[in-house]
């Protein structure tokens, strides 16, 4: 057993080596992701990873790990992410005509690893660890700064196994750092190794709709706000224009070398692609907030039925009429904290294809954001008292395309919800022009009861989303969190 161990933890030295030291594009600010992918199950994983490759500038992909799930029990298809992987390399040189920082093929094929062939915790041999466990052990140990997200597109027993692997090759205080560098994002329970590490691990942030392994509470989880409006029957008020096979066949599938690799979905389209669409610098700026609310997604920090511990998922106190659903074009639901933003989203996607085949010149590119002389995606903060006039100027953004800009301020009054009261009001006049006219209305929205007190200090979040007249039209955002006091 000491040998074992021992050849273990030399693995895991090795992986992490190469975590650590591997290729001169690595920028320490972009998000490190590891994506654990059923892919071969049905077609949604091979089209959310056509999309990533798309990111993969913008996000680290330290490993792709093809695993199994309750759909997919007994096999692993890392060669599905190959034949997508040799997509990108065919269209790499024209999306180094649009922007800098892409990798390799080279290196995402040395990051594809194979996970254990077998169904959930019982499949797991710590004793003969898979690649993919000793691969995203090292990548959590390795010394590149920030934390490491897990991507949970089928089941979640790699991410188990690693952490088995953890517990049995290293000290507790080390294991806890490992838990402690780790953020997982999971599409719902798709194994039952999500419920034993959420109990086994009380420190490991988590994102997830905890759920039956049978599918039968998919419908009610907010990640099918990227498309599942038809076939869940979850998406009133929602516009399902960009997320049908006829809008992806137009601007995705007729794309050329990557394009080719994105399948017809069966059921909804990128089901797993919420996950990590929190992590595209977009201005929102929500990576590591989830309350924050963004593409992938607005969740509320709290215990669900089952859970020993507060998680980042979905419900809240219904009595303060504030919970983890948005509010958006009359309707209230879970889903619609992905579907408002759907609409940018699937444009970005259809502009990334262009990259694939166009020029520069002949291609979109989205607009750079400026709010008060700053520039960059880190929310701005004022602090305010009720009645104050906010002094704001988007009027310095552009273009890279010298293209016009349109400008909608918009208040998100779910956005950061605390439990604690409704947030503070505004009333926005000329909300389409770079200054508007913004006024704090209150230091508190009327609750459902006006039974719990105003809080002394009290925030809200404004939006500021500026879209170019490109073709498609793309838009980039910056928060600005008002703090509102009234002493």
């Amino acid at each position: 057993m000491r040998r074992r161990a021992t050849t273990a933890l030399a693995l895991i030295a090795a992986f992490a080596v190469t975590a650590s030291t591997g290729g001169a594009t690595t920028a320490p600010a972009r998000p490190r992701l590891f994506v654990l992918t059923d892919i071969g199950n049905e077609p949604d994983d091979q089209m959310s990873l056509t999309r990533l490759l798309l990111y993969s500038n913008e996000i680290e992909i330290e490993g792709i790990a093809a695993t199994t799930s309750v759909w997919q029990r007994d096999r692993v298809s890392p060669e599905i992410a190959a034949q997508v992987i040799d997509g990108y390399a065919a269209v790499l040189p024209h999306l180094r005509e649009n922007a800098s920082g892409w990798p390799e093929p080279d290196r995402l094929r040395a990051r594809l690893y194979r996970g254990t062939a077998g169904y959930g915790l019982a499949a797991i041999d710590p004793e003969h660890p898979s690649p993919a466990a000793v691969a995203l052990l090292a990548a959590a140990r390795s010394d590149v700064p920030g934390p490491l997200w897990i991507a949970g597109w089928g089941g979640m027993a790699t991410l188990a196994e690693a952490l088995m692997l953890a517990r049995k090759t290293l000290v507790p205080a080390q294991v806890a750092a490992i838990v402690g560098h780790l953020r997982v994002y999971a599409i719902s329970d798709q194994d039952d190794a999500g419920p034993w590490l959420r109990r086994e691990f009380p420190g490991l942030f988590t994102i997830v709709s905890p759920s039956s392994q049978d599918g039968g509470d998919y419908a009610r989880a907010t990640w099918t706000g990227i498309s599942g409006d038809r076939y869940y029957r979850n998406g009133a008020g929602a516009d399902f224009t960009t997320v049908s096979n006829e809008w992806l066949d137009r601007n995705v599938r007729s794309k050329g070398p990557l394009g080719v690799h994105y399948p017809r979905y069966m059921f909804i389209m990128e089901g797993d692609t919420p996950s990590f669409l929190g992590l595209i610098p977009n201005g929102l700026n929500s990576t590591g907030e989830p309350g924050w609310g963004g593409w992938g997604g607005r969740y509320l920090l709290r215990a669900p039925a089952g859970e020993s511990r507060p998680i980042w998922t979905q419900g809240g106190d219904s009595f303060m009429r504030t919970t983890s659903a948005d509010t958006v074009n009359g309707q209230t639901s879970d889903q619609a904290t992905i579907w408002r933003w759907r609409t940018a989203f699937q444009n970005d996607f259809a502009a990334r294809m262009d990259w694939t085949f166009r020029p520069f010149a002949q291609a979109n590119h989205a607009p750079v954001v400026v709010v008060n002389g700053v520039p960059g995606d880190a929310p701005l903060r004022i602090k305010a008292h009720t009645g104050s006039r906010l002094a704001l100027d988007g009027g310095a953004s552009t273009d890279p395309d010298r293209q016009a800009l349109d400008f909608q301020w918009l208040e998100y009054p779910e956005a950061g919800f605390d439990g604690a009261a409704p947030s503070a009001r505004l009333r926005i006049a000329h909300a389409t022009s770079p200054r508007p006219a913004v006024t704090v209305a209150a230091r508190c929205r009327p609750a459902w009861r006006d039974l719990l007190p105003c809080p002394k200090t009290n925030n809200v979040h404004l939006i500021l989303a500026v879209t170019d007249r490109g073709v498609p039209r793309l838009t980039r955002y910056r928060r600005i969190i008002v703090e509102v006091s009234d002493d």
